[in-house]
């Protein structure tokens, strides 16, 4: 099959087409495991990232949006990492059995000190200072 167009037919070849298409697809692919970094501490400081009613005892919760996960390893200790995975930067994709996971390749965090338990990821998590106020957790 022929890769060529017959000129002022304004049609595009087979190849422009498959180029294209594979250039979108990687484009769309790396936006999608970037996570566009973690979000500075001065950018939330004073600001509520979390209800505190919203994050369970032993658990946590992700917040996309912010690139915030907010967990309560006991009651009323509560913690703020960013969701940003060290090892590719993926968003992390949720919280259970005490751990954050990310999806992306498996890496695993203590919901306590965001330390690594399980790589690939080398580096922990970064944590935020919170306090409780007015029933929000926020960042100070």
């Amino acid at each position: 099959m022929e890769d060529e167009v017959t000129p002022g037919s304004g049609g595009v070849g087979r190849r422009a087409v498959l180029c294209g298409t594979g250039a979108l697809g990687a484009a769309a692919l790396a936006g999608c495991a970037s996570g566009g970094g973690a979000t500075p501490a001065a950018d939330l400081k004073g600001k509520q990232v979390a209800k505190a009613a919203d994050i369970p005892v032993g658990g946590g919760k992700v917040y996309g949006d912010e690139k915030v996960v907010v967990t309560q390893p006991s009651q009323g200790a509560y913690k703020a990492f960013t969701a940003v995975c060290t090892h590719q930067g993926c968003t992390v994709g949720g919280v259970s059995n005490g751990l954050i996971k990310c999806h992306c390749h498996g890496s695993e965090f203590r919901i306590a000190d965001g330390s690594v338990r399980r790589g690939p990821a080398k580096e922990p998590l970064k944590e935020y200072p919170v306090r409780v106020e007015g029933g929000g957790i926020v960042v100070t």
